[in-house]
């Protein structure tokens, strides 16, 4: 986490081929392209989209 609240989400794979639902979740999350980072609030919203594309993101410290 960087500051008090916040996470960094990064795209390190592709939605293509995915389920329409995990890319309407990475549509939510605003990641459009691949190694795009936004900083979102740690909330368990964000927590659990960030668990259903768990596979195509990651955390940045």
């Amino acid at each position: 986490m960087t500051e008090k609240g916040t996470i960094k989400i990064r795209l390190v794979r592709s939605g293509i081929g995915s389920p329409k639902k995990l890319k309407v979740v990475l549509q939510g999350l605003g990641l459009r392209k691949l190694q795009q980072v936004v900083e979102k609030p740690d909330n368990d919203g964000i927590r659990g989209m960030v668990a259903k594309v768990s596979h195509l993101v990651e955390i940045v410290e």
